[in-house]
Formats: structure tokens, sequence, C-alpha cells
């Protein structure tokens, strides 16, 4: 459920055209560069960087790049690139934080499909000539370590076939270790990064019939530390993604100044994908539109081009 609008029919040359001259003259045309970038697809955006570069012998991304300021420049740098490619920056630029946003690294392991994931580890790789779970581990400690090289380590199976009596085993085993305050237990972190989403949710919701509460719920304590809290992400991320997203989102916007990273990934990463059904979950639980709360927090060209991405073509 996406909510990019995208024609089925384009020409990357006409494109590449109308985003040369947007970045040529007195002043860059903005809306011009919305008008296009924000209504192409993956494939097409590919496409109109590979035309840009032939015909004028210029690094297309570079040139944006160089053209665009703040939170705008950010958001159409992220959306240009490939999928994989982005989120390889993505997380290369939340390892390099003084204090890491483990976040972004739980999101782009236990969203994406194995094979996703995979592809976001080559290219992560090719980019930056160091494995992933090679970074992640030399800016993480402890038992965040443990749990985060896990799960961007795994590749899970993809299907939807449960194991019922390995859903109460898990349970039971997810059980034991909260009440013992054993939260970072090998068990609790090789559950999370090696069985199927199928099966977790599996085992989550028998967790919630035997105990009568959800786990994440049992998991809330006063003070939390960081691997409580990436904790309580991973299995929020794992079992319902379109849930997760909306908590992240409404952080971002009701917080004293809005926080344009979260809220730029969200909108970007996820309007090829699902953003549809992420805008329709987060108006049941906010009573306001997804639309409406980005226009209200936002301004300029970096509201107008979030506002196409999230399929509102209004001026």
């Amino acid at each position: 459920m996406a909510s990019l609008v995208a024609p089925d029919h384009f020409s990357p040359t006409e494109d590449a055209a109308v985003l040369r001259k947007a970045c040529t003259g007195w002043g860059t045309n903005e809306k011009a560069i919305i008008e296009v970038l924000g209504h192409r697809n993956a494939a097409q955006r590919k496409q109109i960087r590979e035309a840009y570069e032939q015909l004028y012998e210029e690094d297309l991304v570079k040139r944006l790049e160089s053209e665009l300021t703040r939170d705008f420049e950010k958001a159409v740098y992220r959306w240009i690139l490939d999928p994989a490619d982005r989120d390889a920056v993505l997380a290369n630029v939340a390892l390099r934080k003084s204090h890491p946003d483990y976040h972004v690294i739980i999101e782009i392991s236990s969203i994406h499909s194995a094979d996703e994931l995979l592809e976001v580890r080559k290219a992560y790789k090719l980019r930056y000539k160091r494995s992933l779970e090679e970074d992640v581990a030399a800016h993480t400690t402890g038992d965040i370590r443990k749990l985060l090289v896990g799960i961007v380590s795994a590749y899970r199976y993809e299907g939807e076939e449960i194991n019922a009596r390995l859903a109460n085993s898990e349970a039971d085993v997810l059980h034991d270790a909260i009440k013992d305050g054993s939260f970072n237990h090998d068990e609790v972190i090789r559950i999370l990064s090696t069985r199927s989403k199928a099966q977790l949710r599996a085992t989550f919701n028998r967790y919630q019939e035997d105990q009568g509460t959800s786990i994440t719920k049992n998991l809330l304590v006063e003070h939390p530390d960081d691997f409580l809290v990436a904790l309580r992400t991973t299995i929020r991320s794992l079992n319902d993604p379109s849930k997760y997203f909306v908590k992240v989102l409404r952080e971002a916007i009701k917080r004293a100044g809005t926080d344009e990273d979260d809220l730029t990934r969200v909108i970007v990463t996820r309007a090829e994908k699902d953003l549809k059904e992420i805008k329709e979950e987060y108006y049941k639980k906010n009573s306001v539109s997804l639309d409406q709360a980005v226009a209200k927090d936002t301004t300029g060209h970096y509201q107008a081009f979030l506002l196409t991405l999230l399929g509102n073509n209004e001026e």
C-alpha cells in the first residue's frame, strides 16, 4: 500500500532535462525538482540518474546536494538513492553519532525481508568497504552489541508456517526471562534474531494469551536502560511494523522542535512500501491525518516534498 503516485510511462531524458534546467541559471527551481522526483519510483529514479549522467557528464545526486539545503536537501538525497544504498547510508549515519541511533539499525534489520536486508549489507560493504555487521559491532558494546549483531546478521525464513508447540515453549522462555529480570538472556536474543516473523508473532500472541498482557507492556520499567529500549523496539518492529512507525512519527512530530531525521526517514523509506497503511493507522491512533500533522509541523519545500511522497498533491 504505497502512498507514492508515479506514472506508468515517463521519459528519463525529459526528466533529466527538467532537473538540469531546475539546477541552472539564477536560483534553483525546487518546485520542478519536487514535481519530477516526488512522482518517480526507485526504478524510474535510477533511470533518471543514469540519463542525467549520460547527457550532462555530471552526477545528479551531487548536483542536487550542492543546489539544495537543510532538511529538504537531506530528504531529496535519501529519496533519490537506490533503496538498499539509502539504508546503508542511514545505518552508517546512525552508527557514527556520538550516541548511536540503535532504533535505525533495528528498523533496517527487523522490518526488511531477508533478501532486502541482504541487499543492504551488500550495499553497505560496497559503499564503505566494511561489513555492516563489523561496524555495528565496532560502535556498540555488551548486550546491545549481542542483540544488534544478531538481528543485522539474520537471514530469516519468510514463510507463514508456524510451529504452535514451539511458540508455546518460547513464550514461556520469554516470560521466565522477563519475570527474572534477565532481559539480556542469550535465549531471548536467540529467539528474536533467528525466528521467522510469523513464528515470532505466534510466540508474542501466545505470551499475551498466557499472561493477559503484551510482552512490550511487561517490558515497561520506570527507568529503562539502552538495552531494554532496544529490546522493546525490536519486538515492536518485528511484531507490527505499521504501529511501530506510527509511534515513531507521532514522537517525531509532537516533540518541542520536530525530529526531522525520524520524520524524513519514515516517509522516505516507506512511501513505496506501506505508507498508505501507516497513514490509516496514524489516523486511527491520533484522530488527525498524517498529512495534516506534517503540514502543521513543517514548512517550505521540505513540507511540499514530504506531502508529495504522502500522496497529497495539493499545492
